[in-house]
């Protein structure tokens, strides 16, 4: 007999979702003062509502050398095919914002390739990053 892993409820339709580092140094003006931050997350958010996908924002997610980092979480049926969380950083312009919001429309991790540009771009989350995005009471 062969083990089965059975998801239910709405994890069973988990759309691609995209974590958007707003902490310290990502987001930040005085740090990256080329970079429209705020037009960013919107213009991601506008393509998440006309593509089914999510975007949420968090506090410092650790690699604040290459910020700004944006981590693309697969669909629960990206999951289901491999697909694992692909954390992305210097996101400093739109042409690597739009690359991202084009994989998360395709499918994201599991479903869709990346774009080969994207793929310069992949960095290993820190060694803590399990830790960091457990809730805390």
């Amino acid at each position: 007999m062969s083990a089965r892993t059975i998801t239910v409820g709405v994890a069973r339709e988990r759309p691609c979702t995209l974590v958007v580092c707003r902490g310290c140094c990502c987001g930040n003006a005085r740090k990256h003062p080329g970079t429209d931050h705020a037009g960013q997350l919107e213009r991601l958010r506008a393509a998440a509502t006309a593509h089914g996908f999510q975007v949420r924002t968090t506090d410092c997610l650790g690699p604040c050398d290459r910020a700004d980092v944006v981590v693309v979480q697969p669909s629960a049926a990206g999951r289901r095919a491999g697909g694992r969380a692909t954390w992305v950083g210097f996101v400093l312009d739109d042409a690597g914002a739009e690359e991202i919001a084009r994989w998360a429309a395709a499918g994201g991790p599991g479903l869709a390739e990346p774009p080969p540009a994207l793929r310069l771009q992949f960095i290993d989350p820190p060694r803590d990053a399990r830790a960091r995005s457990r809730r805390r009471p």
